[in-house]
């Protein structure tokens, strides 16, 4: 799989876990290079608390479009260190 955006390759795996039909990418797949940290923070009853990454793109940021688990609950656990797109991230094979 992979997340594009802003013709970018974002993340690249063949390791992602579907969850709610989002495609969850392993942190090690996904180019560091283009995440800035937000202070975007929400909260899924049975997953717990999410955190969020700006996409920063050949100048152009998607604010939020990325978020991870870093503390998932135990229903969730399989998708600690683990960050999933959406606001426009295409993720296609």
């Amino acid at each position: 799989m992979k997340a594009i955006w802003n013709n970018q390759v974002i993340a690249e795996s063949n390791d992602t876990i579907v969850v709610e039909n989002n495609h969850y990418f392993p942190k090690e797949s996904v180019k560091s290079e283009y995440l800035t940290e937000s202070n975007t923070h929400t909260t899924c009853p049975w997953k717990g608390v999410a955190s969020y990454y700006t996409l920063d793109v050949d100048g152009q940021q998607n604010r939020d479009a990325a978020w991870y688990y870093p503390e998932p609950k135990a229903a969730a656990a399989q998708i600690a260190g683990y960050v999933a797109f959406w606001k426009g991230v295409k993720v296609t094979e």
